[in-house]
């Protein structure tokens, strides 16, 4: 019985992880219009529903490599061009965010935060920290 509620605990803290997740990536795209932005800053305004199309289709297929562990071989030269296009992509969504990270300021000021922006700031950095090192730490050993 006891397997059963390890079980259970675990699928609910991973079903809330992923839904903590899943919903601070929407609301980074969303709210702080990072797709506009990056359709903005590359001139392919006709393009966004594609890239909000790639970003969905990348989200389900690297989910499903992920659960069931698929591997491609590929020769380096391969690997080199993957590692290109998601340079590129990661390269242009930072290019996005800075773009629109003044939201943050005045995000704060409208509800009524405006003098706890340093610490809104060092929540969210020092939040990406302890989850980076507890998954480094728990789920790497």
């Amino acid at each position: 019985m006891s397997g059963w509620i390890g079980n259970g605990f675990a699928a609910v803290v991973g079903l809330a992880g992923g839904i903590a997740v899943g919903g601070g990536m929407v609301a980074f795209l969303v709210v702080l219009d990072i797709l506009p932005r990056l359709a903005q800053l590359t001139r392919a305004f006709h393009r966004v529903h594609f890239m909000e199309g790639a970003i969905v289709a990348g989200v389900i297929v690297c989910t499903f490599a992920d659960f069931f562990d698929w591997r491609v071989h590929l020769a380096p030269a391969a690997a080199g061009v993957v590692g290109l296009f998601a340079g590129c992509f990661v390269g242009m969504l930072a290019g996005a965010l800075t773009e629109v990270l003044n939201v943050l300021p005045i995000m704060a000021k409208r509800i009524g935060l405006g003098g706890f922006v340093v610490w809104l700031l060092m929540a969210m950095v020092l939040g990406k920290v302890a989850g980076s090192l507890f998954e480094w730490i728990v789920f790497r050993i």
